[in-house]
């Protein structure tokens, strides 16, 4: 396939895209913008390509519409690997393969509004909502993780109803704490370091993401479905001592 072919999604798309990255790294593309067929596609295309194990290839990784390769271009020259991509874009309709086996759902409880996460009000009326109409629908949506990126283990969510469409502030929050939970652009993101933001803050739970110490320290995983459970600041509290903030999960068939 050529940089611009014509994809499976939609007619004489041009998408799929395959690309070189660097001298050891090789990019397939489903769009340019997120979508969630777009990221269903790459998550699923990742999935089939770490079955297939290409000869050569020692890592895959996954971005919010791409699934990205590493290889030993000592052992496998570019045009080798990109035949072998190329007959796998082909092997099916990637935008409506089903999702990778081994997900998860979580149940995070989350504290939405006060001191705790104090632009609730504030995203609500960006989304023409009112502080309950808000909260109800977060946590009434089971969202997915689209990808994990900018800080250690930290996932992007999606997506959200179109109301939930809210640019980014224009002037960044100093600091949002650990496992703050922040909206913006249809999108959930779940901290798993304090940092500097522009989304907005409207619940805060007392799930630890990234655990160094671990043999798996990505807590969450792409492609992972998860809600955010309304709870009392009372009950917060009383979970502190947990790292999973009384989070908890059930393996998805």
């Amino acid at each position: 396939m050529s940089d611009t072919g014509t994809g499976q999604h939609g007619a004489a798309s041009d998408w799929p895209k395959i690309r070189t990255v660097g001298v050891d790294g090789m990019l397939v593309s489903f769009g340019d913008r997120l979508s969630e067929p777009a990221n269903r596609a790459a998550l699923a295309f990742r999935a089939a390509l770490d079955r297939a194990a290409p000869e050569g290839v020692e890592e895959t990784s996954t971005s919010l519409v791409s699934a990205y390769l590493r290889f030993d271009p000592v052992h496998r020259d570019h045009a080798g690997l990109r035949a072998d991509l190329d007959a796998l874009v082909e092997e099916r309709d990637w935008y409506e393969a089903d999702l990778p086996q081994g997900r998860r759902e979580w149940r995070i409880p989350t504290v939405f509004g006060t001191d705790l996460a104090p632009q609730l009000d504030e995203a609500a009326e960006a989304a023409g909502m009112t502080a309950e109409e808000a909260v109800a629908s977060i946590s009434e949506t089971v969202v997915r993780v689209q990808t994990i990126g900018f800080a250690p283990g930290q996932p992007y969510l999606g997506e959200l109803g179109p109301e939930w469409d809210i640019p980014r502030q224009k002037a960044l929050t100093e600091r949002i704490p650990e496992g703050a939970l922040a909206v913006a652009i249809r999108q959930l993101v779940l901290f798993s370091v304090s940092t500097p933001t522009g989304w907005r803050h409207v619940g805060q739970t007392g799930f630890r993401l990234f655990r160094p110490e671990a043999e798996t320290p990505f807590v969450l995983r792409p492609g992972d479905a998860v809600r955010f459970e309304p709870v009392s600041r009372e009950r917060f509290e009383a979970m502190k001592d947990d790292p999973d903030g009384g989070a908890r999960a059930k393996e998805l068939t």
